[in-house]
């Protein structure tokens, strides 16, 4: 496991703790609590979404690849109300069965990913037929001045943040994906670089 790596997982509740109080603790709570029954969630990191997941979830399953956020999201889960299991997986390879979830979560995670077609595609394969992608995703500003330096720093940006990719256009992928965009809107990440501050949050239905 990589230095940084770890020292990241490490900081990585802290370092949100300022944007959640700000907003983002919010947009998770309206939009997980829609959450239903078999429920998928990739790149579930430390962990930051088990509080606001509602009654209707019968099953949780976290799929995160990075052992050092693993571990932290272990630790959460004794006593947690939602019958839960992590997978040690990445999102573009899951090794899970066809048409077996009702919802899949992705927070703050298709930036990440090495490939967002092949993770979009894995989670459309994955989804029951009505099934519905549940996300919130930091995307390219639409200010010019702002995508330039997303443009210019996205190497920087994406070595800190360990994939991090500032300037993806995500609500256009899960478009290209095959998904029907049911719910989009957009905010500002209050509290956040503003390589990052650019906002998504919405629904999508898995559709034929």
């Amino acid at each position: 496991m990589d230095i940084w790596g770890k020292i990241f997982a490490a900081g990585y509740d802290r370092f949100l703790a300022p944007t959640e109080k700000a907003g983002l603790a919010g947009h998770r709570e309206r939009l997980l609590v829609t959450a239903t029954g078999r429920v998928l969630e990739i790149g579930g990191g430390t962990g930051a979404n088990l509080p606001y997941y509602g009654d209707g979830v019968a099953e949780l399953v976290i799929a995160e690849p990075a052992e050092a956020m693993a571990r932290r999201l272990e630790r959460k889960l004794p006593g947690y109300r939602i019958p839960t299991r992590i997978l040690h997986a990445r999102a573009e390879q899951l090794p899970l069965e066809t048409g077996s979830f009702d919802c899949v979560v992705s927070t703050l995670v298709l930036c990440t990913v090495a490939d967002p077609s092949e993770a979009l595609a894995e989670v459309r394969r994955v989804l029951k037929s009505q099934g519905r992608l549940l996300f919130i995703e930091h995307v390219r500003s639409d200010d010019p001045k702002v995508a330039g330096w997303q443009d210019r720093l996205r190497r920087p940006w994406a070595w800190f943040g360990c994939g991090c990719q500032c300037n993806r256009r995500t609500a256009e992928s899960i478009h290209v994906a095959g998904f029907s965009l049911a719910e989009l809107r957009q905010d500002k990440l209050a509290k956040a670089p503003p390589l990052v501050r650019s906002l998504i949050v919405g629904a999508a239905a898995r559709g034929g």
